[in-house]
């Protein structure tokens, strides 16, 4: 496999000074740049030893990026290497989109966290609840991962070549409905559940009357100026900057289906961008006091700590990202909330067609870091297998929250 690191953009950013990263570095503090180089170390050595193909990591603070690496191939077949430009799909992530789309309507008085899913999908009627009519359940449910749902959207295989990606229409999902279950008694505990975002996606559309991609472009791509971040099948203009997704798996390396349509299931995971753009997403979530006037655009700061408030426990091992049973996590509205090594945390993860992405912000500090590849290693092994993308994000989850975040405490 052939590498190519980004160290000529490093070296610039020295030379050509004052630039954003330059001065970034000068403003951070005391042996941060020596932490650094531990934490870059570690990652390339990783990279390598997994086999990941392409990667890019950054760690930021509420109005600046601190530190960035770009590393390895966007895509192999035309030897494109990963720089600031590349497009990446972001799957579960949009997942905190869909959710911020809905707590932008209850600001509005267009519905309430508490209202019934059957009175906007009444479809949804015709699922199978042992534990009381389908009216209980709720949108809250829905947004912590409450509601009984089981966790895949379509529950016929998908292994196969001429199976679909996911499926397209929502008639084939209302088709379903009649041979789904709700799994336990809605609210008494989270299952991480694709469906129930998806019916978050449905009930934007049914209430805005927009498809849900156009509302999410006008409402907050626009306003955060995350102007090449877009769902689905990748625009003409941008394909050159797209990246491809690979499988390795037993030391071989196989190819994602390129840039694929997630159809219906869009709102759960159907977002791609490059890494500029998601940097403009989380600086939004960190909150920069001289953008707040833009940010309240999207959604008041309130309405935001709300999000983050503990709803329920995760048990141990629900999430790929948890590994034991001494941690303490808890989702919030949507986001995914921690207090595991001294450090409030909330973010997420994504996991799709090859691609393995996390970030976490840390409100305490003003930081926050993004890493994605797009190589999903070795699957087939188990999250705890050996050699497994899991496992390299954990280890480097753990290497910048012991050496990096404490020096902003």
């Amino acid at each position: 496999m052939r590498w190519s690191w980004s160290r000529s953009v490093l070296l610039l950013t020295f030379i050509l000074l004052p630039t954003p990263f330059a001065k970034a570095l000068a403003q951070t503090p005391a042996g941060f740049a020596a932490q650094w180089n531990e934490v870059r170390g570690e990652y390339r050595s990783w990279l390598r030893e997994y086999g990941i193909v392409g990667s890019s990591l950054v760690v930021l603070d509420r109005e600046r990026v601190l530190t960035e690496e770009f590393a390895g191939q966007a895509r192999l077949e035309k030897n494109q290497a990963v720089d600031r430009e590349t497009i990446y799909h972001w799957a579960s992530i949009t997942k905190t989109m869909t959710a911020i789309a809905i707590m932008q309507l209850r600001d509005r008085g267009e519905l309430r966290l508490d209202d019934s899913i059957t009175d906007y999908l009444p479809e949804l009627r015709a699922i199978h609840n042992p534990h009381g009519p389908m009216q209980a359940i709720t949108l809250r449910h829905l947004l912590t991962h409450s509601a009984g749902l089981r966790n895949p959207t379509w529950p016929w295989g998908g292994d196969r070549p001429w199976h679909p990606f996911e499926p397209k229409e929502w008639s084939q999902l209302v088709a379903m409905l009649p041979y789904t279950e709700i799994l336990f008694p809605p609210g008494s505990r989270f299952q991480y559940s694709n469906p129930g975002i998806l019916f978050l996606g449905k009930v934007i559309e049914k209430v805005t009357g927009e498809d849900y991609e156009v509302y999410l472009d006008k409402n907050l791509f626009k306003p955060l100026e995350m102007y090449r971040s877009y769902f689905d099948t990748t625009p003409y203009h941008l394909l050159k900057h797209r990246a491809a997704g690979y499988y390795r798996e037993n030391g071989k390396l196989r190819s994602a289906p390129f840039d694929p349509d997630t159809g219906v299931t869009v709102s759960n995971g159907g977002l791609n961008a490059p890494v500029p753009d998601m940097i403009r997403y989380l600086q939004f979530l960190l909150g920069n006091p001289r953008h707040q006037e833009q940010y309240d655009l999207v959604l008041k700061r309130s309405s935001l700590e709300e999000m983050l408030i503990p709803q329920l426990p995760l048990p141990p091992r629900s999430i790929p990202e948890q590994v034991g049973t001494h941690r303490r996590d808890s989702v919030g509205l949507s986001f995914l909330l921690e207090e595991n090594t001294g450090f409030s945390l909330f973010g997420h993860y994504g996991e799709q067609a090859g691609f393995i992405s996390q970030f976490q912000v840390s409100p305490a500090t003003g930081t926050a870091y993004l890493v994605v590849f797009n190589t999903h290693g070795n699957p087939s092994a188990g999250e705890e297998g050996p050699g497994t993308t899991y496992r390299l994000a954990r280890l480097l989850k753990e290497q910048i929250l012991a050496k990096l975040f404490p020096l902003f405490r």
